[in-house]
């Protein structure tokens, strides 16, 4: 069976994953694959999606630095309207890019996806009049065992497209990185 995806591009973060999909598209519109078990199987994304998630947001709003732990969750993301940057750390100790950040630009109109391990902190700006985002996940929300980083934390010197986003009183009271004990961390 020929793999519908375009472009896969591996990064230097083990496991994380830039999916550029195969779009057709004619006078009528387009069309998409945006997850088929087989065909990402094969791109090495073996994970099982539990749970789909879709937020709104307007332009500037900052939603991050998220994860969970325990009931970590993979999340393969992409942005169903406008556009934003989406940034992911990296919370493995073992991992050769622990404490270091990746962003990318995800946008409706390319239809890019990303697929975030386990053992990722991650948000996204909003660069689009407003955007709507999609999540699917390999384990289910669990509101007592979120976790998170402040998105501003000057030791990772993430490069945000604004310095004064709109971001919730919870994310603004998240912990610095180097705030993160052991067991907030993945092994």
């Amino acid at each position: 069976m020929e793999l519908v995806i375009i472009e896969v591009l591996r990064t230097e973060f083990p496991g994380l994953v830039f999916i550029k999909p195969q779009i057709f598209g004619d006078e009528r519109g387009w069309f998409y694959e945006s997850w088929n078990e087989e065909r990402y199987k094969s791109i090495g994304i073996n994970d099982n999606f539990v749970q789909d998630n879709i937020s709104f947001s307007s332009k500037g709003v900052l939603r991050g630095l998220h994860y969970q732990k325990p009931y970590a969750q993979g999340k393969l993301v992409s942005v169903l309207h406008g556009e934003v940057w989406d940034v992911v750390v990296d919370l493995r100790k073992c991992s050769p890019t622990f404490g270091k950040w990746k962003g990318f630009t995800l946008t409706s109109k390319n239809k890019e996806q990303l697929f975030v391990p386990k053992g990722f902190a991650h948000g996204f700006y909003v660069l689009s009049e407003t955007a709507q985002f999609q999540y699917k996940c390999t384990d289910k929300y669990s509101p007592e065992n979120e976790r998170g980083i402040i998105w501003n934390d000057k030791s990772l010197q993430i490069s945000w497209p604004s310095d004064t986003p709109i971001a919730s009183e919870k994310d603004r009271k998240l912990p610095m990185f180097a705030e993160l004990t052991n067991e907030l961390l993945f092994d």
